[in-house]
Formats: structure tokens, C-alpha cells, sequence
């Protein structure tokens, strides 16, 4: 059984350089004639997750060549907004009982709802029917709900079916009853299973029933090009004055730990009295409880005057480029962390929290520093070294972003995407 470091180096070498190949993933004509392969990339919600930019970053870079994207959406929102005019988009409305059930809450009760109630068939029934109509040659799944739904229809309709894992299948992080549903269902419906990071495929248990792969979700470089100098450590910002910015990005929820990197805030507020700090996100899926519980904790440790709740924003990018030092707090171990592999890009050192598909992206030491998850204390003193050291913290920043470049490229996850695809397909016509 190979190690979690071998896994990981897999997947690295196969979102690199000659990676598909030695995973036997080879590249082959996607089609027999002169047409691209028709992929369905399908994703219940059009909401903006990492797991939809992943899927817009995808679609963006996939080789019209070789593939022709259809992707479809449970509902309009933003993603769709940004997917028009960019490929062709179906927008298929799912029923709101099914749509706004949250994967961190699936029961018995949902569970059953995803798979027996007339909402959920009729809706299977209707995504088979369009995939015959619109002559697909393979369906690609971006969410667990897609995963199940999307997966029958595939299979209801003859397509081979990619399951694309952005989920750790882990107690730890789904109810129990979802792990072992989701565990089961991924030795039966796929015919591929691609993962965001070693750790997440390592969580799914095919056991050798169905092929899986690691793939990274990478980032476009060329938004960071001209921001490798904006706002890192430098002995003006980062002295004593402690005139600096730190910085956490992502949807506002109790396991993204921003309540952690608030307490950290605290503790380093008192020696750098001039820093500020930034939560830049906003809650999702009902969770608003938890800003209010936020804001009150930033209010009860002193520090309205320098945190900025930042909400939703579309310029993440160039927010990032500002910061000194990006921190990553997660309390459960993180499927990926593509904000982290975005910090990153933009040459910043980062402070992460130590679990799930994060090892896989930061050197500890090297790129940044890696802490015990919860661990406030931990995460204030790996910053503080970091702004006590600017020049230390700008090597960081530009080996990080080295790193970015030779493993965690969107072109490069792009290509191995594509030799799954190859795969299948050379497969089915044996």
C-alpha cells in the first residue's frame, strides 16, 4: 500500500511534468474523428466555492482541440454568470429541498431525500434525457450531490461517468452516514475518480475497485504576475512599527477556523499595535450565526479597530497581492486549500494549519510554516517570526511562489485532466 508521501508525490508528478504517463494515463486522440470529445461538467450549485472556481479555472484551460465543455448547473448564481459567453452552459433548476441541503449536515433524512424522493428521480430522469440530447460522450461530477445525481444519470443514460472528489470522505468531516453512502458509491457508479489532493483519494477507499487519481486544482499564474512585491514583509512594514497586514480567505464557517485567526489576531495585536488584519469571505449555506458570533468575538478580544470584515468580494486576487503574510486556520483537515496555493502565486509566506491535502502544498520551513490545527498560540508566534524577518519572510514568499510554478499550475492540471479523459475513453473502446 503506498504511503501518503508517495501518494503525494504521484499526484504532483501528474500535475506536472510526464506525471499522466507513469500514472498510465496516456495522452490519445480524444475521438476517433475530426470532433472534440463532449464532456458534461456538472455541479449542483452555482454559488462560488473553491470547488466552483476549481470548475471555472477547469473549464477555462481544457483544450477545445481535444474537448468540447457543456457544463451544467442545478441553478443559476455567479459561477453561471462568469461561465456565460466563456462555454456553453445549461442551467437545469433542482428541486430547493434537494438543492439547499448541506453536505455537512446530511442525515438519514437527507439522505434519503437524495436518493428516493420524486424530486431527486425526476430530476435524474431529466439530466439522462438531456445528456442523450446533447450526444455526451462522458460525464465529469464536481460535488457530492452531482456526484450522486449526476453519476445515475450517467449511468441511466450509457456515459461513462469521472467523479471529480473535492471532499475529504472522512468522518471528521461529512456525518457518518454520508461517509460510508459516498464510500460505497464510489466503488459502483464512476468508472474514474479524480481527487483534489493525495489526502482526499487516500479518504475515498475505491480499494482497488475503481482507478483514482490525485490531481491539484492549480491557479492561474497569469493573475499574479505583477504582484509578487505588493505588500510582502519589507523593513518599512515589516519593523517594529508593525505596520502590516495579515490576512485569511474564504467562506466564513466554524471549520474554516476564523475565529482561531481572530484570537491569534489578539495576540499579535499586543506587539504589533499597528497591524491590521483582514477576513476576507462571506458565509454560505446559512451560516450568518457564525459571522454574528465573529463579530462579537472581535469586539469582546479589542480589535474592532483593526480587523476588517471584508464580505464577499470578486478582486480576491488582488486583495491577496496586499497582504504580508496569508493564513490558512482550518480546524478539520482541508480537502486542497486553493487559497493557500493562491497565496502562494502571489509570493506570499503563509501560516497554514497542519491536516488534510495541506503538507502536500506548503514546505514547511520553506514556504511558510505549518500549525497545529486550533492552535491560536501557534499561529501568532509562526507570524510573528515571519514579521520579525522580513527578509527571511520574502524568500518564503518567492520559493513559494517557485513551487506554484513547477507543481500547481492550471495548465498542468488541465492536461492530466485531460489524460483521464483519454483513459476512459481508450478504455471503453475495448
Amino acid at each position: 500500500m503506498p504511503s501518503l508521501r508517495q501518494k503525494t508525490m504521484e499526484a504532483e508528478g501528474l500535475a506536472g511534468h510526464g506525471g499522466a504517463e507513469r500514472a498510465g494515463l496516456v495522452r490519445r486522440p480524444l475521438s476517433n474523428g475530426p470532433e472534440p470529445l463532449r464532456v458534461l461538467i456538472f455541479d449542483h450549485t452555482a454559488r462560488l466555492g473553491g470547488g466552483e472556481i476549481a470548475l471555472y479555472d477547469l473549464v477555462r484551460f481544457l483544450d477545445r482541440s481535444r474537448v468540447t465543455p457543456i457544463v451544467l448547473l442545478a441553478s443559476d448564481g455567479p459561477l453561471a454568470d462568469k461561465l456565460r459567453g466563456l462555454v456553453e452552459l445549461v442551467v437545469l433548476p433542482m428541486a430547493p429541498d434537494v438543492l439547499e441541503t448541506r453536505k455537512d449536515s446530511l442525515g438519514a433524512a437527507s439522505l434519503m431525500k437524495l436518493g428516493n424522493v420524486a424530486s431527486s428521480l425526476r430530476y435524474i430522469f431529466g439530466l439522462a434525457r438531456l445528456t442523450r440530447e446533447k450526444q455526451i460522450d462522458l460525464v465529469h461530477t464536481n460535488s457530492l450531490k452531482a456526484d450522486i445525481l449526476g453519476g445515475l444519470a450517467g449511468r441511466l443514460a450509457g456515459k461513462p461517468v469521472i467523479w471529480h472528489i473535492r471532499d475529504r470522505i472522512e468522518k471528521d468531516y461529512l456525518p457518518a452516514q454520508a461517509v460510508t453512502l459516498m464510500r460505497a458509491l464510489a466503488r459502483m457508479i464512476p468508472v474514474y475518480v479524480i481527487a483534489n489532493s493525495a489526502a482526499t483519494l487516500s479518504t475515498v477507499r475505491l480499494q482497488g475497485k475503481v482507478p483514482g487519481v490525485a490531481i491539484s486544482s492549480g491557479v492561474d499564474l497569469s493573475a499574479f504576475e505583477a504582484s509578487q512585491d505588493e505588500g510582502v514583509c519589507s523593513a518599512e512594514r515589516g519593523g517594529s512599527d508593525g505596520r502590516v497586514t495579515i490576512g485569511i480567505v474564504g467562506r466564513l464557517c466554524s471549520w474554516k477556523g476564523q475565529h482561531v485567526f481572530l484570537k491569534a489576531a489578539a495576540m499579535l495585536h499586543r506587539q504589533w499595535p499597528q497591524a491590521r488584519f483582514q477576513i476576507i469571505g462571506a458565509a454560505l449555506f446559512g451560516e450568518q450565526s457564525y459571522v454574528d458570533e465573529l463579530k462579537a468575538l472581535t469586539a469582546q478580544l479589542g480589535l474592532a479597530e483593526v480587523v476588517e470584515f471584508t464580505g464577499f468580494r470578486s478582486d480576491v486576487n488582488a486583495l491577496i497581492r496586499k497582504l504580508t503574510v496569508l493564513v490558512h486556520a482550518s480546524t478539520t483537515g482541508e480537502p486542497f486549500g486553493q487559497v493557500i496555493v493562491q497565496g502562494m502565486a502571489a509570493g506570499k509566506p503563509v501560516v497554514a494549519t497542519h491536516g488534510g491535502g495541506v503538507p502536500e502544498i506548503v514546505v514547511d520551513g520553506v514556504t511558510g510554516y505549518l500549525v497545529p490545527m486550533g492552535d491560536a498560540e501557534s499561529m501568532a508566534e509562526a507570524v510573528g517570526t515571519l514579521l520579525a524577518s522580513p527578509e527571511a519572510a520574502r524568500e518564503m514568499g518567492r520559493k513559494g511562489r517557485e513551487r506554484i510554478e513547477e507543481k500547481f499550475t492550471i495548465q498542468s492540471s488541465a492536461r492530466a485532466v485531460e489524460a483521464v479523459y483519454e483513459t476512459v475513453v481508450a478504455r471503453g473502446k475495448k
